[in-house]
């Protein structure tokens, strides 16, 4: 009866084995490919649910169903115009053909390998194909913002004007996704998406091109710099100009005022002396007195003829009786 029990018990427990060897699970984000001996067979199991399969013989691949990301390390690679460049790329990609798929890539290891080597190649034609502008630049319409400062003489010079584009960075994207998605599609790969991450100058150059824009903002400073020293040597000369204008027009007018000054006062003397007739004798001898003061200081010595008009009123002129020196007599008198 034991054994009877016990052979119950091994049937029992061979069957429990068979039954989970046979059924697995598949869930909402994966799909399978069920193989015997290494090799597919019937086809992929796609609905997600309970499924049977041969125990011990068949096994369970499962493959990731869900949209999956590829994120490439940083590739130098040259530009139309002999520019080298670091482009960083990412990219969306997704398992549409798993049976496709299994065979020909058989993890997701090989798939990311493969996606490095065709979306590398592709971004590399298409990189090479375009100037550094066109992978930059995302539309063609953009203006720059300009200071309203500006003149027109500047403006005409088209300073801060961006260069012009044909396709821009957008295009340049989707020319990569559409070579590479061709490529990828017979791998049962469907790519979904490309975009740049990130795209700067090579590490060698960068110094280099770092100092040309430098040189070229110094140069548009000094151009800005010497433009605003002439426009205040301008400002300065003219400042100059009216100065000196209005000092003359404030000179003349000072000249004008004066001389009238001088005419009414010279008119007012003429009638004040002529009230009588001693006046002008009188105007002329106080007019004499002050051209003396004027002339005359300590240590003068003038030199004049006895029949000058200034010397008149110095004849009889002598010293007073103090200031006669003592005569002595001569001998024999």
């Amino acid at each position: 009866m034991k054994l009877l029990w016990g052979i119950l018990a091994a049937i029992a427990a061979a069957v429990v084995v068979t039954a989970f060897a046979a059924a697995y699970t598949v869930s909402e984000v994966e799909q399978a490919i069920i193989t015997q001996f290494g090799k597919p067979v019937g086809e992929p199991v796609t609905a997600a649910g309970l499924k049977l399969k041969l125990p011990f013989v068949q096994v369970v691949n499962r493959i990731d169903r869900r949209v999956l990301e590829w994120d490439g390390n940083p590739s130098d690679m040259p530009t139309k115009d002999k520019l080298y460049i670091s482009v960083d790329l990412f990219a969306r990609w997704k398992i549409t053909e798993p049976l496709q798929y299994f065979l020909r890539l058989r993890d997701e290891r090989s798939a990311q390998s493969r996606l490095d080597d065709i979306l590398g190649s592709e971004t590399r034609n298409a990189v090479a194909k375009h100037e550094l502008i066109e992978i930059i630049r995302t539309t063609k319409g953009r203006t720059p913002l300009r200071d309203s400062l500006l003149t027109d003489d500047e403006l005409a010079q088209d300073i801060g004007s961006l260069l012009p584009i044909q396709k821009g960075r957008a295009l340049v994207e989707r020319e990569i996704f559409e070579a590479a998605a061709e490529k990828v599609r017979v791998f049962g790969i469907s790519l979904l998406d490309i975009r740049f991450k990130r795209i700067n100058y090579n590490e060698s150059v960068r110094p280099k091109i770092y100092d040309r824009m430098v040189s070229e903002r110094r140069q548009i400073a000094e151009r800005f710099l010497s433009e605003g020293n002439g426009e205040a040597a301008r400002i300065r000369g003219n400042r100059v100009r009216d100065l000196n204008k209005v000092q003359s027009e404030a000179y003349r007018a000072v000249e004008e005022i004066r001389g009238v000054a001088d005419a009414s006062a010279a008119d007012i003397y003429a009638r004040a002396y002529n009230t009588d007739p001693q006046a002008p004798e009188f105007y002329e001898f106080t007019r004499t007195m002050q051209a003396y003061k004027d002339m005359i200081s300590g240590g003068t010595t003038l030199v004049l003829s006895t029949e000058s008009d200034l010397f008149k009123f110095l004849k009889g002129v002598g010293p007073g009786p103090s200031e006669v020196p003592d005569q002595q007599p001569a001998s024999g008198e």
